[in-house]
């Protein structure tokens, strides 16, 4: 595996890239947005990113949008800002996922294989045949395979398309895998272990924060009230009806 470290500090990018380089993975390390994104533009196959966000000559949330722009590999943001609200903006940005400093190198091996083995899926969702409701009853398909929501919210699984009242809302991989998991089901509660199994590829309890991260971003980008219930000390479900 081909890893793109972007870290400006010379002590932390030595010891990631001793950790990874155990792990058997291939670390190029580069200090700076700018010699990052020559590195992307030459095509060199990395198959992850992990992004400082506190670089020297351009903040690392404005950089993952230029990389967004530029190819699709997944970034992880590993960084010491843990406020809310930059986990939020790093994920509305085209994060996969965010790591805060300190961390257990187990953790960020396992988060790393986790967004390259979700990115390897030719598909993010398949569609299915519409779930049974909780009254057994099966639900008629809808002829533009749709599946409408509450405040005009309509998610496409075939097109892998959201949008709010006829506008469309950009969501990453995982945010519309979660939101399509729900809404393929209204009113069936999922737990979130099996969220984080089914989105996430994992049981870690670690992620329960990450799951909780995103919930808040679709939630954000949606902007309707309602449209992911959490049902407390269980996990979450989408509306039905």
């Amino acid at each position: 595996m081909r890893v793109l470290l972007v870290e400006d500090d010379d002590r932390v990018a030595g010891a990631l890239s001793v950790n990874l380089t155990r792990q058997r993975m291939d670390v190029d390390r580069v200090g700076t947005a700018q010699r990052a994104l020559e590195r992307l533009r030459t095509g060199a196959g990395h198959d992850v990113i992990l992004l400082d966000l506190g670089l020297p000559d351009l903040d690392g949330l404005a950089l993952c949008k230029r990389i967004r722009e530029l190819c699709d590999v997944p970034v992880i943001m590993v960084t010491a800002r843990t406020d809310m609200a930059t986990r939020l903006h790093g994920l509305h940005v085209g994060a996969d996922d965010y790591v805060t400093k300190p961390f257990d190198p187990r953790e960020l091996v396992a988060r790393i294989h986790a967004v390259t083995r979700r990115a390897a899926r030719p598909a993010p969702v398949s569609p299915v045949s519409p779930a049974e409701g909780p009254d057994g009853s099966v639900p008629e398909p809808r002829a533009d395979g749709g599946i409408a929501g509450p405040g005009g919210v309509r998610i496409d699984v075939e097109r892998w398309e959201v949008t709010v009242d006829g506008e469309p809302v950009a969501l990453t991989r995982k945010e519309f895998n979660l939101l399509a998991m729900l809404a393929r089901q209204p009113g069936i509660v999922f737990t979130r272990s099996r969220i984080l199994a089914e989105v996430w590829d994992s049981a870690w309890v670690g992620n329960q924060r990450t799951l909780e991260v995103h919930v808040a971003a679709v939630r954000a980008k949606l902007g309707v009230a309602g449209v992911i219930e959490t049902v407390r000390g269980v996990g979450y479900r989408f509306p039905a009806g």
